[in-house]
């Protein structure tokens, strides 16, 4: 028979939800269940990829950074988003000749720009191996002209190397210097950058000059100019300097560490626009002009450049002093005091040890000289040769040099009035002053060695 109801079969009631029970709350198959298991992408799940990338578009750089943390899977897109043409529109902003970036508040600059890009990048690629993240890093930036070595036209009057070494700077802050050496390598394959380089420090002075400046700036502004800890810009230097040939360093490794307005070289100083040639070897510079390479003398002999000795240091700076002919000794003593008392002492020592005495007299007379003229403590200059004669071997020797320098300063007197007789001075007698400098120097150097003795 038919039941009343009109059905054959038994229907089973839904279990009621008890409000007391937690467990029971749990087990409900309720609308709230599936809010409860949201997927790595959390609200943005219910999103169209579309929609996703139009959100980004109203988030900032940084923004976007803080969001590639939140889960593995927002990271991919992000990923997937950096590469797609709307991505490269949004973040690779190439405005590089104009500092400000357009439409944004607050002053807002291209290397800021490319310092949250790199810290984006960063954290995107966290968990990839660092060869596949500096190639994904080389696909996203490989369309940018002027982060390559001869990519922008006018290089002097551009900022793009320098936002590429922001980024690359705090793309790979942290890493481990095995980590930072494939970086280098991974750079030097793509510019290309030893065989330019072997082709400058080859080459006649003069003859790969537009190379030569385009070579200087990839490397300071990439390579150097925005670490901020000495053991960090030890190594990138260290990179540099032990690429081209030995005979060959101090024609160029020392090129990125020197200002802007300096070729190595050819020795070039930028001046209003115009090139004033062989300024070391015509008239003697000033501190502010040897200040960066000083800098870069005193990393290369720190311990932390473990690749360089004392000795590599030296011989680079004996080679650097006659290039392209020999310098002023007033620009070579004021380069050895810059550099520091290690440094100065080593070089000067050197000669003492390979029986070059004259030279090194004539270096002291002219330490005296600067010394005066900067206003250094003529003690200094005291204490240095003291050092210095302790090299010598036995007292004779001693003596000799001692006899050395007296007669050193007697001729460099002479020479300077002699000039002065003969009329060969500039329009700012220089000349003159610098005999009156150096008589100066002559009496404060005798009158602190009287001290010391009496």
């Amino acid at each position: 028979m038919t039941s009343p109801a009109g059905t054959s079969y038994t229907v089973t009631p839904q279990q009621k939800c008890r409000r007391r029970s937690r467990h029971s709350r749990q087990s409900c198959g309720g609308p709230d269940a599936g809010s409860q298991s949201l997927s790595a992408l959390g609200y943005f799940q219910i999103l169209p990829l579309e929609i996703f990338e139009m959100v980004l578009n109203y988030l900032s750089v940084k923004d976007i950074s803080t969001l590639s943390m939140v889960s593995k899977t927002i990271s991919s897109h992000l990923v997937r988003y950096i590469s797609t043409p709307a991505g490269n529109r949004r973040l690779l902003v190439q405005d590089f000749h104009n500092l400000e970036l357009p439409g944004e508040t607050g002053g807002g600059s291209v290397l800021e720009h490319y310092r949250s890009l790199g810290l984006l990048l960063k954290r995107c690629t966290l968990l990839l191996p660092t060869r596949d993240r500096l190639k994904y890093t080389h696909k996203v930036l490989s369309e940018v002209p002027c982060f390559k070595l001869n990519g922008c036209p006018s290089p002097l009057h551009c900022s793009g190397l320098q936002c590429y070494g922001v980024f690359l700077q705090i793309l790979t802050a942290g890493w481990d210097e095995l980590e930072c050496h494939r970086v280098f390598n991974f750079l030097c394959e793509l510019s290309n950058l030893p065989r330019k380089v072997q082709a400058v420090v080859s080459s006649k002075p003069g003859s790969a000059r537009k190379l030569e400046t385009r070579i200087r700036l990839y490397c300071r502004s990439v390579l150097l100019n925005h670490w901020l800890h000495r053991s960090d810009l030890a190594f990138w230097l260290t990179q540099r300097g032990l690429s081209p040939p030995p005979r060959s360093q101090a024609r160029f490794s020392l090129c990125p560490s020197l200002p802007p307005a300096w070729s190595p070289h050819l020795l070039l100083h930028y001046r209003s626009g115009r090139v004033v040639w062989q300024k070391m070897i015509e008239g003697p510079t000033d501190e502010s002009s040897l200040k960066g390479l000083a800098e870069a003398i005193k990393l290369l002999y720190d311990t932390e450049a473990r690749e360089w000795t004392a000795d590599d240091v030296i011989s680079l700076v004996d080679e650097l002093s006659v290039v392209p002919r020999e310098w002023l000794m007033e620009n070579n003593v004021r380069l050895l005091i810059l550099s520091g008392n290690s440094v100065c002492f080593t070089f000067l020592a050197s000669k003492a040890v390979s029986g070059r005495a004259l030279e090194l007299a004539r270096l002291v007379v002219f330490l005296t000289l600067v010394c005066e003229k900067e206003l250094y403590c003529m003690d200094w200059a005291v204490h240095m040769m003291q050092k210095v004669c302790q090299v010598f071997s036995s007292p004779g020797e001693q003596t000799k040099f001692l006899q050395h320098v007296e007669n050193a300063f007697a001729h460099t007197v002479m020479d300077m009035l002699q000039d002065i007789l003969a009329g060969e001075q500039d329009d700012e007698n220089s000349t003159f002053f610098d005999l009156f400098h150096l008589v100066n120097a002559q009496a404060n150097f005798h009158k602190e060695i009287l001290c010391l003795a009496m």
